[in-house]
């Protein structure tokens, strides 16, 4: 099985707490997805978001800065890991994803999904006047 890595990078005029709460907060995630999210209090602990369609294990977290998540893909011998760091910039939170081992057959939906149903929709969220 071939596995990849992707990388981007956002500006999302917010706070950077805003941007943490949106990927660590089940209600924060409930209220920009629009679905319920189960995400656990410690670290170690499994989430998952949209019915099951993301799953996986939280393995770290550090307030207001960086989340790192493990996400499911079936029988995968090497992690797919979800870092997700976050830097305040002048009036804006700049998100920055790499998520690597990223299945090849996956690859096309969880880069859209990154770039259009979490980070786009997030910044979305946060911009609506």
């Amino acid at each position: 099985m071939s596995l990849k890595d992707f990388k981007t990078r956002l500006k999302i005029r917010t706070e950077p707490e805003n941007i943490y709460s949106a990927f660590t907060n089940p209600l924060t995630i409930e209220l920009w997805s629009g679905y319920p999210a189960e995400m656990p209090e410690a670290d170690g602990g499994e989430f998952s978001m949209w019915e099951g369609d993301i799953s996986g294990r939280v393995l770290e977290r550090v307030p207001q800065e960086k989340v790192v998540e493990e996400w499911f893909f079936g029988d995968q011998e090497e992690p797919s890991i979800a870092t997700i760091k976050i830097f305040p910039y002048r009036s804006y939170a700049q998100v920055e994803v790499v998520h690597t081992n990223i299945p090849e057959e996956a690859w096309g939906d969880i880069t859209h999904g990154w770039e259009e149903y979490i980070l786009g929709t997030i910044k979305e969220f946060f911009e609506a006047e």
